[in-house]
């Protein structure tokens, strides 16, 4: 009995679940922690903290022990050992052979610490750009994935909100057409005004086929991005006042984008660490001086010659001096400055990016606006006008292709205008993220917006 009871409050609990309407935050949670390209970029971020540590290794003192042990056989007959001869008494007789049978174990423990080499300090301060271009990159990465679930999110309810306009000016329209059939049989209405129903109604019937498709790859975007298909999202509130961007200038965000956008930050970093390369390659005329110790033990042990333990403990220092290496260090060197210059030209080119993208993201902010005022001004006007033909259709001064007309012009401008503010929401938060200034929090108000 039990069993059965726990099925049923499982599967109402999962009913509540999926009734109710994620919002964009919940959504946002969701891809946190099931977005690939987000995954990937912790990743690499936990790959770039150990680069310091790398780095470092190189200014580090190095130990290691060697050894070997061997075994040496040797027969020694100065008197040809084993043949018939004549003694050194002068009788005859055999000679007897003498030899040995060593055993050595040597092992040795060393220590070497760089105390001058300049190519590994240069690559220490490398590793440690490297890692904060790692942490540059990650945040660049939570800033994508902010936009990446607001552009899917709102592309959803938009695709959503051009569906129920299809259906409800299918509904329109299949009203028309009955009226226009009616109007015709009582002989009111020629047989033009049906064709013309009818032709409006097969054409809102193929574009709701359209939204549908639509609808369903808008979600199928979504859900690559939180892993799980995405359930019922909660909709931008009636009415929804949208603020303008602050500052209201677009000098301070492209100002801000060339400065402190963190695509600009990684190439300022690259830079650097190519300036650094050509110091460490230009390492390579330098001589270079490092601190050895060392202590050996061997011993040998043998059937003849002595045997015994030798102890060797030593300890100096062991310098190099680089005179010719057939010129690859001066390649080298020629290389990275000119790699250098590449990395400069790209940090121009991405300044430059990022100031279009901050520009193109408050006219689009600001346009957008202006066309969400216009739109809501159209709407108005185009409610009114429907009514207006519906009358003047039923006293007989409009036709029904006028009807047809204000009532494609009425959906149409409520797509547009559901459109128009998404793209609003949306390129807010791209100025931000242009600007370097994108944050989790900035979702907040966003999602206050929003209403199941």
């Amino acid at each position: 009995m039990q069993k059965p009871l726990i099925a049923v409050l499982l599967a109402s609990a999962c009913f509540s679940l999926n009734a109710g309407a994620a919002d964009l935050i919940q959504v946002y949670q969701q891809a946190l922690a099931n977005d690939a390209t987000y995954a990937s970029a912790r990743a690499s971020l936990s790959a770039s903290r150990e680069r310091i540590i790398q780095g470092r290794a190189g200014l580090l003192p190095t130990v290691g022990i060697s050894g070997a042990l061997s075994k040496n056989d040797n027969d020694f007959d100065p008197w040809n050992v084993g043949q018939l001869g004549t003694l050194p008494n002068g009788q005859p007789g055999t000679i007897n052979s003498s030899g040995s049978n060593l055993r050595t174990n040597e092992y040795t423990l060393a220590l070497q610490q760089p105390l001058y080499r300049w190519d590994r300090w240069e690559t220490y301060q490398q590793s440690k750009l490297q890692q904060a271009i790692g942490e540059a990159q990650f945040a660049q990465a939570q800033q994508d994935l902010i936009t990446r679930v607001a552009q899917a999110y709102f592309d959803v309810l938009a695709a959503q909100d051009k569906l129920e306009s299809t259906r409800a000016q299918k509904d329109a329209t299949t009203e028309q057409l009955a009226s226009a059939k009616r109007n015709f049989e009582v002989g009111t209405q020629t047989i033009t005004d049906t064709h013309e129903a009818q032709a409006a109604y097969d054409l809102v019937l193929a574009q709701e086929f359209a939204a549908v498709n639509d609808l369903d790859n808008k979600r199928n975007a979504l859900q690559a991005i939180i892993g799980t298909a995405p359930g019922n999202l909660a909709a931008l509130k009636p009415g929804t006042t949208l603020a303008v961007p602050q500052p209201a200038t677009v000098d301070p965000w492209v100002s801000s984008a060339e400065n402190q956008n963190y695509g600009v930050t990684v190439s300022q970093l690259q830079v650097e660490i190519a300036t650094r390369d050509i110091s460490r390659n230009r390492a390579g005329h330098m001589p270079t001086l490092d601190l050895v110790a060392s202590s050996t033990r061997r011993d040998v042990n043998g059937r003849t010659g002595s045997s015994g333990d030798t102890k060797n403990n030593a300890i100096g220092l062991q310098w190099s001096v680089p005179i010719f290496s057939g010129y690859a260090v001066t390649s080298r060197v020629r290389e990275s400055i000119a790699l250098e210059d590449r990395a400069r030209n790209e940090l121009e080119a991405t300044r430059r990016n990022a100031a279009l993208q901050a520009r193109q993201s408050f006219l689009g902010v600001n346009s957008g606006l202006a066309q969400v005022k216009a739109l809501e001004a159209a709407e108005v006007s185009s409610q009114s006008a429907l009514e207006s033909n519906k009358l003047g259709y039923q006293v007989g001064v409009r036709i029904n292709i006028d009807v047809l007309n204000a009532q494609r012009q009425l959906y149409q401008t409520r797509t547009d205008l559901s459109r128009a503010r998404y793209d609003v929401i949306v390129n807010g938060l791209r100025l931000k993220a242009a600007a370097g200034s994108l944050r989790e929090t900035d979702l907040t108000p966003v999602n206050s917006l929003l209403v199941e």
